[in-house]
């Protein structure tokens, strides 16, 4: 029988997405695996895979399309056996014209075998009904299918439901996310920008893409709903810059090239695993604490700013953490990151400094409890060892969530990161 193919949720909060193209055109044979069309998601612009396979007889929403719905029938796929089911329904409307509305009622029972596809949400308990990529995904992962909603047909689990889930050890920062939109008030901003006076000044509008306004609700939300408190330090880098010249030098056989934002990095997470009063998110009636430190590192795209992930970057090599954030980097650029690489974090970085920004304060990303914004280092004169000399330094704001943290323990973490930026060979120990 005809298989509905739907409007995916790719990413926990996705709850509508833009068909920006399709792959597939009506009359193509597609297997399992197979990727069909391009979604832009809140986030992202992904990839969509076949999860059956079959002939496409129908595509029902234009590419282009903004505003699909999760849940709204975009294709139909003709399964293999349709060439024998298929004419059975089509004989069957026939003598229905010559009776009454009675025939036409017999071919919806006729689709019985669809309650019996309903009997997907038994297997839950025994056998999890996934694509052979969900699975191999889930493998890898370490994550229990079980847990996992599917949302391909029938409830099939498919490569999307996945992605952005979290191993069974770390279920708490995938649940955080996925409460924000509850709280997000996007039809009302929409009409108040809709309505600014343009005062007779010539301008071009740009329509907002997804993922610019995820970013507006996200922000709005933040410095609405989040008591901020910013304590500013000032940082020598003097040593970690001599310290990054000597390490270059010895990765430089292995192609490897770490830049300051890598240290810093590596840096703020082993300060909030020395402070872990700071590493918590604030989540209504509760406070949840981390046990390791996974640092959102904002990267602008073109289609707007977002946040990959460096996991547990706390016990990583500095190493490590260059040649991830430069694969991170270049597919947040190219639109092309998954939501694991996205969704969750403990903690924020923000670094101006390659625009020679010297200071400023950063709005923090719910439900994360702090961030931290760094500046451009910069030849000041500064007080070492008692006399006036000059050296290069870096002015560092960290953002906290005061319903989470105290200023006190902010403080603390503050004194921490400029401990380890001034003294890194801690950042290698």
């Amino acid at each position: 029988m005809p298989i509905a193919i739907k409007m995916p949720a790719l990413s926990p909060t996705m709850e509508e997405g833009t068909l920006s193209k399709w792959l597939v055109k009506v009359g193509d044979t597609v297997s399992s695996g197979d990727i069909m069309a391009e979604i832009e998601t809140d986030k992202a612009t992904m990839e969509f895979e076949a999860v059956d396979e079959g002939v496409i007889v129908s595509i029902d929403v234009a590419e282009g399309s903004e505003g699909v719905k999760v849940g709204t029938v975009i294709a139909t796929l003709a399964g293999e056996d349709e060439g024998a089911s298929a004419p059975a329904p089509k004989a069957t409307p026939a003598p229905a014209p010559a009776t009454t509305p009675t025939p036409a009622a017999t071919p919806a029972p006729s689709p019985a075998p669809a309650p019996v596809a309903a009997a997907a949400p038994a297997p839950k308990g025994d056998r999890v009904v996934a694509s052979p990529l969900a699975k191999r995904i889930a493998a890898d992962k370490g994550i229990d299918l079980a847990g996992v909603k599917g949302t391909g047909p029938n409830g099939r689990i498919v490569k999307a439901d996945v992605a952005g889930a979290q191993p069974a050890t770390a279920p708490v920062v995938a649940s955080a996310p996925a409460a924000t939109p509850a709280a997000a008030p996007t039809p009302a901003t929409a009409p108040a920008a809709a309505s600014v006076p343009d005062f007779g000044i010539p301008y071009e509008a740009q329509k907002l893409n997804n993922v610019r306004k995820t970013i507006a609700r996200r922000l709005t939300e933040a410095k609405q709903t989040i008591p901020h408190i910013y304590l500013t330090v000032d940082i020598q880098l003097d040593a970690l810059l001599k310290l990054r010249g000597q390490l270059n030098k010895a990765l430089e056989a292995q192609g490897v090239k770490l830049s300051v934002n890598d240290l810093i990095i590596k840096a703020l997470a082993k300060a909030l695993l020395q402070v872990p009063k700071c590493n918590v998110s604030f989540a209504g009636d509760e406070l949840r604490s981390f046990s390791r430190a996974d640092i959102s590192v904002a990267v602008a795209a073109p289609s707007g700013l977002i946040t990959p992930i460096i996991v547990d970057a706390g016990t990583k090599s500095i190493s490590t953490i260059a040649t991830e954030m430069k694969e991170l980097a270049n597919k947040a650029r190219e639109g092309k990151l998954q939501p694991h690489e996205y969704q969750g974090g403990t903690a924020s970085l923000s670094n101006l400094g390659m625009f020679g920004i010297k200071q400023f304060d950063a709005v923090i990303n719910p439900p994360q409890g702090m961030i931290m914004a760094v500046g451009a280092g910069e030849q000041r004169p500064y007080v070492v060892d008692g006399a006036l000399s000059i050296a290069t330094v870096m002015s560092a704001t960290g953002s906290f969530d005061h319903r989470a943290i105290d200023g006190a323990d902010g403080a603390e973490l503050m004194q921490a990161f400029k401990a380890l930026i001034e003294n890194p060979l801690g950042l290698v120990a």
